[in-house]
């Protein structure tokens, strides 16, 4: 037990270790003091005012910051702007609304007073240090001068025009308030709101006096002259990215204006002058490129560059045929692109060929309707195949569609396509750009060749031809014939085979010349519908170009695409012959299920795995063809999938396609059924019996050699090819025989699975067993229902529910514990 001291001994026991407390932190304070004058020596003395640098860390380096609030300077300029802005308010109220109440000489002297003193302050203030302050009283000068301006105009010079007068005023006032911020040179806002104030003189000038478009486009580039002139020759950090972005403003808008109304004008006489400003805008680009830093060099060059192709193009457009107006453009920004000079400055230079390589992009974009036409438009002959090749392309494509003015688009893009290729040639060799270049040419090459039957107006067999020979060219182009190997390691080089002395071009070029390949191939296929001795032909051609792609080809993606497409025009050809019989649909598919066998066997064969699988997908592709053809006729679908089932079960055949048998069994079963369909049979256990007593023997005998086997294996194909022909006959049955002799068996093939643990019995027999009842309960169901009264099943719905719901977590654990026994189940 301790006993407290009394209080007065106890104050003074609290009072000597605070003292003690007191003293120990001035001492340490004082430690710390000297430190910090050992590590960092004291800065050079601030200007007063100014805002006090921060401690440099302590100890290990780090001294806990103050709370992040607001700073005293923000704060500071918050409260300033915020003051500013509530005088610039009363001021325009008073103005606004107390103006009338007073004569003229006090409004004068009012106004006068406060807008001398307000421009006075701010050197006073700047005298002392006060920086924010004197930037806000200054702002607020200059808003009353605008004030006093207004005022003016109201008062004095009501009559005078209002564009001229303010024409006028910003005049003025740009010109005083640069000489008041000149003179005050530590404050921001008086010559960036002199530049603001500038933009106007010229243009209201023009207004004023009445002047058409273009002297008011003149004005918009005198004005960016101006800007370019402050931006060059000033050195403001306030003042000179403010310039840059006004003379980029009033310059752009420049440029779009007399680029319009040079493409409207209607002869060359109304050419020429929007030519004239144009060649003035290029001029004023190509002086602030030359002079101004390199990083803001490279804009103003390609805008002189697009204002020289608009002068020239837009001169030379009304002398030429419509057709010519933009490859008109186009041969411009390619003379541009000629007479760029390597002696110019790099940011000249790349402005300049950017200006040229932009235009030629857009001529190419103008270009390209032509090829999607091209590549969309046979689907619309669809609906006439084998109805006679048509006169000409045009009418097999589009009938409806104007050609005259894409008849110069392949000619625009083989110039892209030029400009390219020559750029990639000038380019160093480790410019990351030039695979891209080389695709692109390639690309715009192929386009133009794509695009040249259909805007020429060629025949259509010229056409198809062409169209041939193009896919031909480009899958040349992604394969080239590999060079020997002359200095062999490890044993000579491997020249035996064909293939190895062919590769797939690196990269992305030989990728867009096979992308080329392929999209040419589609739609010269739908073309040759068109004509039967054509279709046999083109798809002839097709899949031999592609076969030979996928066996040439080395590398590990386009030849799987390849030997698909290969696939894909051989089933077309199959079922073309066939069709040139005049077979019908359900015949025709027997012949398309050739194409299926003979890549089972290609697949079986073929040196390079990877192929395998693509070229057996594909080929099942062209088997569920043949099961759609085969639809019509139950016989015949029967016989197809019978077919398709022995194709299946081949492929099982191989190590690594064991899983398919399933698909095989499956098919046949699917056989079965249908043929028994067909024959109208009513009893389809007398035929299904047979078929399943023999697969449960072999099922049991596979068991007891290997126990570990499923029992999906050995015993699902049997007891699926009677119990479910079974269910649908007994669904279809009017008597209680059949389904009390099928609910029978499928209970007794249940218990049999229960005992014996095996999932493929439990789950086929119950299911069986359950859809049977259902079927046998129905009439009985429907007629307790119609009895009950209507709202009594929604209540025993929601009950259910309510149920269900408030034993949920129970349900689930039970389902859970469901799927773990079946899973366990073999």
């Amino acid at each position: 037990m301790e006993n407290a001291p009394p209080p007065a001994e106890e104050l003074v026991i609290l009072d000597r270790e605070l003292v003690q407390l007191d003293a120990r932190r001035a001492q340490l304070l004082a430690r710390r003091a000297w430190l910090i004058s050992v590590l960092w020596p004291p800065a050079p003395q601030a200007p007063p005012f100014a805002r006090a640098q921060t401690a440099p860390p302590f100890g290990a380096g780090h001294v806990p910051r103050a709370p992040k609030d607001a700073s005293a300077p923000g704060a500071q300029n918050v409260l300033l702007t915020l003051g500013g802005i509530l005088l610039t308010i009363a001021a325009i109220a008073f103005t606004l609304v107390s103006w009338g109440d007073m004569g003229i000489g006090g409004r004068s002297v009012v106004l006068g007073a406060v807008t001398a003193l307000a421009l006075a302050t701010p050197a006073l203030l700047l005298r002392r240090g006060l920086v924010s302050t004197a930037e806000s009283v200054a702002a607020l000068g200059l808003a009353l001068t605008v004030l006093d301006a207004y005022a003016l105009h109201k008062a004095a010079l009501a009559d005078v025009d209002g564009f001229g007068y303010v024409a006028v005023v910003s005049a003025v006032l740009a010109a005083g308030w640069t000489a008041y911020g000149l003179a005050l040179g530590r404050l921001r806002i008086p010559l960036p709101a002199a530049l603001i104030a500038a933009q106007l003189p010229f243009l209201l000038w023009a207004l004023a006096a009445g002047a058409g478009p273009l002297t008011a486009i003149w004005a918009l580039l005198a004005t960016a002259a101006l800007d370019v002139a402050v931006a060059l020759w000033t050195t403001g950090r306030a003042v000179r990215p403010l310039a840059y972005a006004l003379a980029w403003f009033m310059g752009g808008w420049a440029l779009i204006a007399a680029g319009g109304m040079a493409v409207a004008a209607g002869g060359v006489a109304d050419a020429l002058r929007p030519g004239a400003l144009l060649l003035a805008v290029a001029a004023l680009g190509l002086f602030t490129a030359w002079r101004a830093p390199a990083p803001h060099a490279v804009a103003p060059a390609a805008a002189a560059g697009l204002a020289v192709i608009a002068a020239v193009g837009g001169t030379v457009r009304p002398a030429v045929p419509d057709a010519w107006a933009v490859p008109g453009y186009v041969l411009c920004a390619v003379a541009l692109l000629a007479v760029v000079r390597a002696g110019l400055p790099r940011p000249m230079t790349l402005g300049l060929a950017g200006a040229g390589g932009a235009v030629l992009a857009g001529g190419a974009v103008w270009a390209l309707p032509p090829v999607a036409v091209t590549l969309l438009g046979p689907v619309n002959g669809l609906d006439r195949v084998w109805s006679g090749a048509p006169d000409g392309i045009r009418e097999a494509l589009s009938g409806e569609l104007p050609w005259s003015w894409a008849t110069l688009t392949p000619l625009v893009l083989l110039i892209a396509a030029a400009a390219l290729v020559t750029a990639r040639r000038l380019a160093p060799a480790d410019r990351a750009w030039r695979p891209a270049a080389a695709c692109g040419a390639l690309a715009l090459t192929w386009s133009a060749l794509l695009a040249a039957p259909a805007a020429l107006g060629f025949g259509y067999l010229a056409a198809v031809t062409l169209y041939v020979v193009l896919a031909a060219a480009t899958l040349a182009v992604a394969v080239r014939r590999r060079a020997p190997d002359t200095t062999p390691t490890g044993g000579a080089p491997d020249t035996g085979s064909s293939a190895a002395r062919w590769r797939a071009v690196d990269g992305p070029l030989g990728l867009t010349a096979f992308a080329c390949a392929l999209a040419t191939s589609a739609p010269v296929a739908l073309l040759s519908l068109a004509s039967e001795i054509a279709t046999f032909t083109v798809l002839g051609v097709l899949s031999a170009l592609f076969i030979a792609y996928a066996a040439y080809a080395a590398d590990r993606v386009t030849p799987l695409v390849g030997a698909c497409a290969a696939v894909g025009y051989a089933t077309g050809l199959t079922a073309a012959i066939a069709a040139s019989f005049h077979l019908p649909p359900h015949q025709v598919a027997l012949a398309v299920l050739v194409i299926p066998a003979a890549v089972a066997v290609i697949a079986a064969r073929v040196p390079r795995r990877a192929l395998a699988l693509p070229l057996e997908i594909t080929g099942a592709a062209a088997g569920l063809l043949a099961i759609g053809l085969a639809a019509g006729d139950a016989a015949t679908l029967a016989l197809v999938l019978a077919l398709c089932g022995v194709i299946v079960a081949g492929t099982a055949v191989r190590a690594d396609r064991r899983s398919v048998g399933y698909v095989a069994a499956a098919l046949f079963v699917l056989a079965t059924w249908v043929r028994l369909a067909a024959s109208d049979v009513v009893a389809p256990e007398a035929y299904t019996l047979p078929v399943t007593l023999p697969a449960l023997v072999i099922g049991v005998l596979r068991r007891r050699r290997d126990p570990q086997a499923s029992s999906w294996a050995a015993y699902g194909p049997g007891l699926a090819a009677t119990l479910l022909p079974s269910l649908v006959a007994a669904w279809g049955d009017e008597h209680w025989l059949r389904p009390l002799l099928l609910g029978a068996a499928a209970l007794a093939v249940t218990l049999t699975g229960a005992r014996y643990r095996l999932q493929a019995l439990l789950v086929l027999g119950g299911a069986v067993l359950a859809l049977d009842a259902l079927h046998e309960l129905a009439p009985y169901v429907v007629q307790v229902v119609g009895a009950l009264p209507r709202w009594l099943p929604p209540a025993l719905v929601g009950l259910l529910l309510l149920a269900v719901g408030a034993t949920y977590e129970q349900r689930l654990r039970d389902a859970r514990r469901l799927r773990e026994t079946l899973g366990r189940m073999r």
